[in-house]
């Protein structure tokens, strides 16, 4: 950006130090080019009055034109307000201040007309609008001649006692617009790309997104800026990835050896499913490439993504190299610690466990044998990444539920090989919608098991209100007679712990009343408990000394419990649906039918009874993972990416795939056809990759 936008906030007419102060502390506007780029969130058509006497209760926000009658305070103290009365010759509206009720009495002038904007609210059948958007008419022509489009602008309370509400920004914002030229906003997308695209240049589409003539001209803004954001994101991770192939070499597995064949013809007692088939193969060419592989690898509860890690470790030893797997929690770790551990017994591997319960003595050992070679696969907490943790020769990481571990986490990882990175395989079992992964996830090489093991039935889910109680108490005898476990699972929600507590004690006492002893056991599981404890009541359920587990989501990610066939998750209308679905993978994993009821209230919000809906419609984790995009919006995943690659202030993941998908389709074209940004033509492209790039310095080769 030019000098004129380098230039201090406080410098703007209408600023000063106070407003700069508060500008730099509540929305980080530190320079006029920061308020250049802090875009209005919608826009308020100026060309609709409504006439007073059409208000209804459907309107939320209103704008209206009249003469103001009189003005005057109101109450004391804390109750001290400003109050006036606005008519049009239809009818008349309540306006009133709160705060700043002084100040704003010194502006107003009686008799005046005035074009007023806000949200309306009705007192003793009477409309009001408090602290309104209010601008004097000095004659009725004015409203014609004002914006179509007025935008508006995301404030605070602190900033609006400073005068700094939608009508200040707007006039902050037209003073610094109107003296911006050409050269203060330097083009970023080279000419081919504009022609190509049929795009508006930068210059034009920082004038027009703040103060458009027409719906028209906010289109072309908005398609011009969203565009540019979402390119060059893909661009970038689209370089980095080609980068990476150049120069980051990676250990090559020439061989499928003794322990591969093995495993794949005496030990797996299954038939590999097409996907998995596909996913190895992926695998495999990556391995044998010469380059690093930094694939990730997306697969449902259930889709057999440990069979194809387990396989890939294989491959890993039978070229003389080490493996490791690494897991958020230890419940998850040990859990594929015992998946894995009798089938590398059986195949002459030294197997490990490395969590941060593992002490001592026993510590010490794990480590020497470790940097000694004479441990083959390694499995643990994040206690594999800390620093006295050597391999010999470690090939291959794999790390579970990518989105739990850190970019400075995984870069540990590099530092545990030496001389080349090994190579790294991210697994998760969240399924990941498509404009996500192509927009977090746009520098890795992305293998999805998108088919279900033969055998595996989907789960049965069902929703019941409260009145069904006792159906679904006989529903879990049925299951109990025959031999089968029940879990059932109550909402944890931080804020409101100690209620949900309560709710989920209530409901263990209620449960011991339908189910007691000694006929039936019940274990207990929370969050709240020390870990010994949570894991020696899992432990019971395990064992099946427990018939019925009583738990908080703790259990999301938690044991394998085949023999558990029946889940009733109570008030499921307070859980997301990635967690519904992460939930209801708990059960269905031994082969035989299983079933999932969801208890709600009979009064359900409408996106709640989406959320069932969804739930009882589909067992496809993939199909349920857009369905909550399309909800909630990236949310929590955008806490997958954490090196600083995707900062939208415009373009919407759920609401622009098109332009993401247009997007990244050029972003390869042009990588593909010169992979250094080395042409002339692409000098602009270059430059801003730069530019943005120094804000995630560091990171930018890490998978």
């Amino acid at each position: 950006m030019s000098k004129l936008l380098d230039t201090p906030i406080e410098y703007l007419k209408g600023v000063g130090p106070a407003k700069g102060k508060a500008l730099r502390k509540d929305l980080g506007i530190n320079t006029l080019g920061d308020l250049v780029e802090y875009f209005p969130f919608r826009y308020i058509d100026k060309t609709i009055i409504l006439p007073i006497n059409q208000i209804t209760d459907a309107h939320q926000e209103v704008q209206v034109k009249g003469k103001l009658l009189r003005f005057s305070h109101e109450g004391v103290g804390r109750a001290k307000r400003l109050s006036a009365i606005l008519h049009d010759g239809t009818g008349s509206l309540d306006l009133v201040w709160f705060q700043g009720a002084s100040r704003v009495a010194n502006v107003l002038e009686q008799g005046k007309t005035y074009l007023v904007y806000g949200r309306l609210q009705k007192f003793r059948n009477r409309y009001s609008i408090a602290h309104p958007e209010i601008e004097l008419l000095s004659n009725l022509a004015d409203a014609s001649t004002l914006s179509t489009l007025a935008p508006v602008y995301s404030s605070t309370d602190s900033l609006r006692k400073k005068r700094l509400d939608g009508n200040g920004f707007r006039r902050l914002t037209k003073t610094l617009i109107s003296q911006i030229k050409p050269p203060d906003i330097p083009e970023t997308l080279p000419p081919y790309l504009l022609e190509k695209t049929r795009l508006i240049s930068r210059f034009e589409a920082i004038k027009k997104i703040h103060f458009p003539a027409s719906a028209k001209e906010k289109e072309q803004a908005l398609n011009r800026l969203k565009f540019e954001e979402l390119f060059f994101a893909q661009l970038r991770a689209i370089h980095r990835k080609y980068k990476n192939y150049r120069e980051i070499p990676g250990y090559r597995f020439d061989i499928i050896g003794d322990k591969f064949n093995q495993y794949f013809n005496d030990i797996l007692s299954f038939e590999l499913t097409g996907a998995q088939k596909r996913v190895l193969k992926e695998i495999r060419a990556d391995l044998k490439s010469g380059r690093q592989m930094n694939r990730l690898l997306q697969g449902d509860v259930g889709s057999g993504k440990t069979v194809v890690a387990l396989m890939s470790i294989l491959m890993a030893i039978d070229n003389g190299f080490q493996a490791c797997m690494i897991a958020p929690t230890e419940i998850l770790a040990m859990q594929h610690f015992l998946g894995i551990e009798e089938e590398a017994r059986q195949l002459g591997l030294q197997i490990a466990f490395l969590a941060g319960s593992v002490k001592g003595k026993k510590r010490a050992k794990i480590l020497e044998a470790l940097a000694l070679g004479q441990i083959d696969i390694l499995i643990g907490t994040h206690a594999v990444l800390e620093e006295p943790v050597i391999f010999k020769n470690l090939g291959l990481a794999i790390t579970d539920e990518q989105h739990r571990f850190g970019v400075e986490q995984r870069s540990k990882l590099w530092r545990k090989s030496k001389p080349n990175p090994p190579h790294i395989l991210v697994m998760t079992a969240t399924p990941i919608p498509r404009t996500l992964s192509m927009a977090f996830y746009g520098d890795l090489d992305v293998s999805k098991i998108d088919e279900m093991p033969p055998g595996r039935q989907p789960v049965e889910t069902l929703h019941f209100s409260e009145s069904k109680r006792l159906r679904v108490y006989g529903i879990m005898r049925e299951e109990i007679a025959k031999g089968r476990q029940v879990y059932v699972v109550f909402p944890m929600i931080e804020e409101n712990e100690d209620l949900d507590l309560q709710n989920l004690q209530r409901g263990y006492d209620l449960l011991s009343n339908e189910f007691p002893r000694p006929e039936y056991e019940i274990s207990v599981v929370h969050g709240k408990m020390k870990t010994k404890d949570k894991d020696y009541e899992m432990q019971r359920f395990v064992e099946k000394k427990t018939q019925i587990m009583v738990a908080t989501t703790v259990i999301e990610v938690g044991v394998n419990v085949p023999n558990a066939t029946l889940m009733i998750i109570e008030n499921a209308n307070r859980f997301g649906l990635s967690q519904l679905h992460q939930l209801r993978g708990r059960v269905g994993r031994g082969g035989g039918h299983s079933m999932c009821i969801l208890m709600t209230g009979f009064k359900l919000s409408n996106e709640a009874k989406f959320r069932i809906k969804t739930m009882t419609e589909t067992n496809d984790g993939f199909v349920i993972a857009e369905a909550d995009l399309k909800l909630r919006g990236p949310g929590d995943m955008e806490g997958t990416r954490q090196s600083g690659d995707l900062n939208l202030k415009l373009a919407s993941l759920v609401e622009d795939e098109k332009i993401l998908a247009f997007a990244r389709k050029l972003a390869i074209l042009i990588i593909e056809k010169d992979p250094k940004l080395e042409h002339p033509e692409n000098a602009l492209l270059r430059k801003h990759i730069q530019t943005i790039g120094r804000k995630a310095l560091g990171w930018s080769h890490i998978s």
